[in-house]
């Protein structure tokens, strides 16, 4: 994608992905030399075939993205998430009357509780973002072989030449080759789940409010779309069930499909509903990285972690170890000591590690106390949500905690 500008770089980050590409854009944004790779070259990665998914951005993401210059980038306007409802229910069923509502007073100062953004727009504007400094280089369609040494880390790319830098920032996904060759151990917890992602017209407004749904074969969630030229009211929805039966629902013709989801709405009315394009499914499961952190090294989202997406916060949770590293890099930076030094990267991981394995934890919880059907955990459950409903400091700060402020 461009041409290359140095041999010496503070950085190199192997991974294009949404968490690297913005890493790299933000520690460009304050004059770091940055070399990012990726083995796919980026105008692919904006096929909106390659990705159905939507992003639910929380606040402090949107601050950050901001920072980097990706967030004026986006090529349409954000949908807010004004309101989040939460309830506990079964498929063709009236949802429990004891439910869980994230109203616009729970958000402080009056803000949004998130920002729901196409896949394709992020990744739009991170290319565009990625064109605009001078001190960051994209070697894309590239791979480089990492040699680490004491004082710095030698990359000789497959394209020919030999750079060095500072530090390495692995960024390549659950499946990183940099976390490989740095015998880093992974734990994986599979939920023998899949979850399946569409879009939906609809003939009512959604009024930017969000539903979660808990169902027995696990959640349900309906997130509020910006309207497109063709659908003035639009939804994206990500539906987890279990591996025998996902395949089928994800290959029902578009009116059953339409029913099905209808009947996972609960008492939510949205008036006819219609599929729109295509849908996807994935394998769920979770995972971990025994450290985040070798020698000259730092791994960034999902390479260090990744999670249920009962909460949609897989990618903040990315975000948030991009905040974390910036901050201690530029500061760095700014002081002109080693951006690759054993102390930087121990301040990283005990910034990001505790509280990232707390939200895998819960995660984990919640889908092993929602996704099943015992009517006892479902009374407790039902008593559980209702209870934090009825306590506002609590539900102030669950939002906070979700927003990232």
């Amino acid at each position: 994608m461009s041409t290359m500008t140095n041999e010496r770089y503070d950085l190199c980050i192997n991974g294009a992905g949404p968490v690297g590409a913005t890493l790299a854009c933000r520690l460009a944004a304050e004059g770091m030399r940055v070399l990012v790779l990726d083995r796919a070259a980026l105008p692919g990665m904006e096929d909106p075939s390659l990705d159905g998914r939507a992003y639910a951005i929380a606040e402090g993401s949107r601050v950050m993205l901001q920072a980097a210059g990706i967030w004026d980038n986006l090529p349409d306007v954000a949908q807010p998430i004004h309101e989040i409802r939460v309830a506990d229910g079964r498929p063709h069923e009236a949802p429990s009357p004891l439910f869980l509502h994230f109203g616009r007073d729970d958000a402080p100062d009056g803000q949004s509780f998130g920002w729901m953004v196409e896949a394709r727009d992020l990744r739009l504007a991170i290319n565009r973002t990625l064109a605009q400094y001078p001190t960051l280089d994209v070697r894309a369609p590239d791979t480089g072989t990492f040699t680490f040494h004491d004082d710095h880390v030698s990359i000789r790319l497959a394209s020919g030449p030999t750079v060095t830098a500072k530090l390495a920032i692995a960024a390549e996904g659950r499946r990183s080759p940099l976390r490989e060759q740095a015998r880093i151990g992974l734990t994986k917890i599979p939920y023998h789940q899949y979850g399946i992602v569409a879009t939906i017209a609809h003939e009512k407004p959604h009024d930017g409010v969000a539903l979660e749904q808990f169902l027995p074969e696990g959640p349900f969630a309906r997130l509020p779309m910006p309207p497109s030229a063709e659908h003035p009211h639009r939804s994206a929805i990500v539906w987890a069930e279990g591996e025998g039966r996902a395949q089928r629902f994800h290959d029902l013709p578009h009116d059953v499909f339409a029913r099905e989801i209808a009947a996972r709405l609960g008492d939510e009315d949205l008036g006819s509903i219609t599929p729109v394009g295509r849908r996807w499914i994935y394998p769920l499961s979770a995972q971990y990285a025994q450290s985040y952190i070798s020698k000259r090294l730092a791994l960034v989202g999902d390479a260090a972690h990744g999670i249920h997406p009962i909460a949609g916060q897989g990618l903040n949770i990315g975000f948030r170890d991009v905040i974390s590293l910036a901050d201690l890099l530029i500061e760095s930076h700014r002081l002109g000591t080693d951006p690759g030094s054993r102390e930087l990267l121990v301040r990283y991981q005990r910034r990001t590690r505790p509280g990232n394995m707390a939200m895998l934890v819960a995660t984990d919880a919640l889908e092993r106390l929602f996704g099943n059907d015992n009517p006892v955990l479902r009374r407790l459950r039902d008593f559980g949500i209702a209870g934090v409903n009825r306590i506002s400091p609590l539900r102030k700060a669950f939002v906070r905690r979700a927003m990232g402020v």
